[in-house]
């Protein structure tokens, strides 16, 4: 069950870094959810980093949307890169 809440977390984090930073961009579902997972990671780790947080515990929603949306610029980036495909 907790796979079942990280991925539907993750996907509300992924929709809400789209929603912050818009474009056009071919990311689809499966895409925006990763990115909502790794934000959270992302934010974890910065959040440790930084003094924020300790060892056990987790990015807050926000930290993990900043995360997601620094991905997201990252992934507009260097996503054709990767091999994904814009239009």
């Amino acid at each position: 069950m907790n796979a079942v809440w990280t991925v539907i977390i993750g996907l509300v984090i992924g929709l809400v870094a789209r929603a912050a930073l818009p474009g056009k961009d071919a990311a689809g579902i499966v895409v925006t959810t990763l990115l909502g997972i790794c934000g959270a990671i992302v934010g974890t780790l910065v959040g440790r980093l930084i003094g924020i947080y300790g060892q056990h515990t987790f990015a807050s929603f926000t930290m993990s949307v900043l995360g997601a949306v620094a991905l997201l610029a990252l992934y507009r980036r260097y996503g054709t890169a990767l091999g994904s495909t814009q239009t």
